[in-house]
């Protein structure tokens, strides 16, 4: 059933115990992300002081273990917190105060299941004296402190993004230096107008896409994938789905010079969001007079597109960087050398070397290299496929633009967690139906947690991953019946055999849903 009622939502309670209770777990992630989390190699803070045992042995395990009680803290209040939106309890304003408790602790915390990072100080540094997209953090000296942290795979790694976000981690790096900690805490600051744009622009997104103001920032504000992955990594994501959600409104309001001037600069901070420019053309043409038919409006709208596209191009880059600088296109093949099963081709090619390598020793690579030579194939069918399917225009054709950003996300290596969100934010503002909603509970906390807090992959740890699915399907299933095992039954009954007070099965009246 559909969970949307379009007005007289009468809100009911505040969520006060849940909200502290995801703060409680995020303040647990900041405090064991110190010895758990991206730590830095040489770090003046902890490295000698008495803190540094949480590095080491038996603290480096409870450090691990505290981190996850935070993490499972702050998913289960994730989900009451829904049960609270789909109950229609709660309005936009409970989500986005959860959200933002939830975030806070996460800005000063270090790294969480991820190093990128220290990747962005590192390129964003070699803006000063070299080219970026030819060279990698290794060839820098002036930085010893942030180099060393980069993540071996990116040491030797040109930079994939785009000039405008390079440019920003320039700005970062004149402020903060040689000074990790500082340059961490610094990017996390500077990608917060992102998120705002974005909770702005979702507010009136919804609006044109149907969506449930509650439940839409619920899924792409208050979401695990955005307050560990997006703040608490943090992702650069932030500043792209910041311009491109803006784009799509200006679109759909008929600002079309605008979202072209909006996506364009999405752009330029990660270029896979060219993907979206395609569909604000059809946007734009479907709101012309059709005195003179599609394809003579279809030509109104591109032409003008191009135009803007590219003179905004070329003054963003040179702005930023100096120059023309079309070396995003190359550094787009270093992400490439990850290899791991979330990208669904790569999965494909290590699953059918498994199968080949039992019969007859053999290498991995030209099975994975043919599946993804394939993907690229299927994916630009697919893409001018959700394209075509795009040219009535309006919440159609921001539809199928979410659905081809997930797409690229999912088909394209490599496909790292925090990808999905690039389209799912948009999707987030139409409708949904309730079982879907617990299906992107599962995936959410399957996605923060197929990495390690350290930000390695524990994809291929057989029981680890066992343990992430079940955590992820309970958490799931908690959003469509609270407690489905039976476990807080379980101590209530205990406790009312003990000669407690709480009832079996339901306990006293409580403003809050069960969990």
């Amino acid at each position: 059933m559909r969970i949307f009622i379009a007005g007289g939502r009468v809100p009911s309670t505040f969520p006060y115990r849940t909200i502290a209770l995801g703060t409680v777990g995020s303040v647990l992630l900041m405090a064991a992300a110190i010895g758990a989390g991206g730590i830095l190699i040489s770090d003046p803070l902890i490295g000698t002081g008495p803190l540094s045992w949480l590095r080491y042995g038996h603290g480096r395990s409870l450090a691990n273990a505290v981190l996850y009680i935070g993490f499972a803290l702050v998913v289960w209040a994730w989900v009451r917190l829904g049960r609270y939106v789909l109950r229609h309890r709660i309005g936009v304003r409970p989500v986005l105060i959860a959200a933002g408790c939830w975030m806070a602790p996460l800005l000063v915390s270090p790294p969480l299941f991820t190093r990128d990072v220290f990747a962005y100080l590192a390129q964003g540094a070699l803006l000063y004296d070299h080219d970026p997209y030819t060279n990698a953090p290794n060839v820098l000296t002036d930085i010893p402190n942030v180099v060393q942290n980069v993540y071996s795979a990116w040491q030797a790694t040109p930079s994939p993004y785009g000039p405008l976000f390079l440019a920003v981690s320039k700005g970062v790096v004149s402020v903060t230096e040689d000074n990790p900690i500082a340059g961490v805490i610094a990017m996390r600051i500077v990608l917060l107008p992102g998120l705002i744009a974005m909770v702005w622009a979702l507010s009136r997104l919804i609006k044109h896409l149907g969506g449930d103001p509650a439940i839409t920032m619920w899924l792409a504000v208050a979401s695990p994938m955005t307050v560990v992955h997006l703040v608490g990594g943090p992702h650069n994501e932030l500043i792209m789905l910041g311009f491109l959600t803006l784009g799509v409104v200006a679109a759909l309001e008929r600002k079309h010079v605008l979202a072209i001037v909006l996506v364009t600069l999405a752009m330029l901070t990660k270029p896979t969001a060219a993907l979206a420019l395609p569909f604000m053309v059809w946007i734009w043409a479907n709101h012309l007079p059709d005195t003179r038919g599609k394809f003579a409006n279809f030509v109104r709208a591109v032409t003008p597109s191009l135009g803007i596209f590219g003179v905004v191009y070329i003054a963003g880059t040179w702005a930023s960087i100096g120059s023309v600088n079309l070396g995003w296109i190359t550094g787009l093949e270093g992400p490439q050398i990850i290899k791991n099963w979330l990208n669904f081709p790569t999965g494909i090619g290590q699953l059918v070397h498994a199968i080949t390598n039992v019969f007859t020793p053999v290498t991995q690579s030209p099975f994975v290299t043919g599946a993804r030579g394939v993907a690229w194939v299927v994916l630009a069918g697919f893409i001018v496929w959700q394209w075509w399917l795009a040219r009535g225009g309006g919440r159609t054709a921001v539809w199928h633009m979410a659905v081809t950003l997930i797409g690229a996300a999912m088909l394209a290596p490599p496909t790292l967690p925090w990808y999905l969100t690039w389209g799912f934010v948009i999707a987030a503002a139409f409708t949904w139906q309730k079982k879907h909603l617990a299906i992107v509970v599962a995936i959410s906390v399957m996605l923060v947690l197929v990495y390690y807090p350290t930000g390695t992959a524990g994809l291929n740890n057989v029981w680890f991953m066992a343990g992430v699915f079940a955590v992820s399907g309970y958490a799931a299933w908690c959003l469509l019946r609270p407690d489905p095992l039976g476990i807080v039954a379980a101590f209530r009954r205990e406790r009312a055999e003990d000669g407690g007070t709480e009832r079996v099965g339901g306990g006293a009246a409580t403003s809050e849903p069960r969990s």
